[in-house]
């Protein structure tokens, strides 16, 4: 799976000027017709070794350009203070922080997605590059749409909404692919939702395939509800990382809370502002699909080290859905 332009872009430049080279070496030596006859075959032995050593340099200066980058995304370790002063992170050892700055440079340098806005940060493995094959992080954001009441939580069917959500995906394609995107198909719950009462807070996994990707896509989904709004945090992996995001991600969830005066619990139905979707249109997309597809393209094109249109699959048509069902 290709998930480094950077590291593309230097072996290709790596390559043209071995190419140069190679054609005026050929210019140079192959004037004598008779004379490269008779030594071809040291010739063909030479151009191995050429070849052989040109691809180690290229690996070893796109390694080097690679690591460079990654150096300079300015790691932080233990207790973050998110933008804003509404919630923290503990972090555990394996983790580290980088800021909305080079959350952006990332995503956009590293993984070669389009520049948005909206995040305050990304959490990354701390002995893993996220430059390499393996290298995967969580994107955080924080909507500021008021108090999200759990109160359908007991009452959702996440097997009918998952039928919903898979429709709705088939429904918003044609509109993908006049923006410029291949179709996408939900292929289902790679984890199903689960929401816990006590931390007011939801994790979920959605698999799916992008047109013409070899290997699906995991949207892996981890939101905290709060007493103004919802922190969101979305892992950036591979269906094969799957085991590891659930093994490691349970510690950042418990070390994950809102500060005192924007927690959940403190909500005060008198003055607080009520969020106009609850669980269910939550899972579906929350916010952004109210505004439509395109409404918030720019913050939900960071996932896959490609695009994470995930978080928005067919959210025009789903919420008018869900919220059909709501009203009725």
């Amino acid at each position: 799976m290709n998930t480094q332009p950077l590291k593309l872009l230097l072996t290709a430049l790596w390559l043209t000027m071995a190419s140069t080279l190679a054609v005026a070496n050929a210019d140079s030596t192959a004037t004598d017709s008779e004379a490269y006859s008779d030594s071809s075959e040291t010739g063909a032995d030479d151009s191995a070794g050429d070849e052989s050593t040109g691809d180690d340099a290229d690996s070893a200066a796109t390694d080097d350009a690679a690591e460079q980058f990654v150096a300079s995304l300015q790691m932080q370790h233990g207790e973050i203070a998110l933008p804003g002063k509404f919630a923290k992170i503990t972090l555990p050892e394996n983790f580290v922080y980088i800021d909305s700055k080079n959350a952006e440079r990332l995503l956009t340098q590293g993984w070669g997605n389009p520049s948005g806005d909206g995040t305050i940060g990304m959490i990354l493995p701390a002995d893993v590059s996220p430059m390499s094959a393996e290298g995967w992080g969580i994107v955080l954001t924080y909507e500021n749409d008021g108090y999200v009441s759990d109160e359908d939580a007991a009452d959702i069917d996440y097997n009918d909404l998952l039928k919903d959500m898979q429709e709705a995906t088939k429904d918003e394609n044609d509109a993908r692919k006049d923006a410029g995107f291949g179709d996408i198909d939900l292929v289902g719950w790679a984890v199903p939702p689960s929401y816990d009462g006590n931390q007011h807070k939801m994790v979920w996994a959605k698999e799916l395939k992008f047109d013409g990707a070899s290997e699906n896509t995991l949207n892996y989904n981890i939101r905290v509800l709060g007493r103004e709004g919802v922190l969101v945090l979305n892992a950036v992996a591979s269906m094969g990382q799957l085991q590891t995001i659930r093994m490691e991600t349970p510690a950042l969830v418990s070390a994950t809370e809102f500060l005192p005066g924007k927690r959940y619990e403190e909500f005060n139905e008198d003055t607080d502002k009520v969020a106009e979707y609850g669980l269910a249109a939550l899972v579906a997309g929350g916010v952004a699909a109210k505004l439509g597809f395109f409404g918030k393209i720019g913050v939900f094109l960071l996932a896959f080290k490609k695009l994470i249109i995930a978080g928005v699959i067919g959210l025009g048509a789903l919420i008018s859905k869900l919220f059909g069902k709501k009203s009725g």
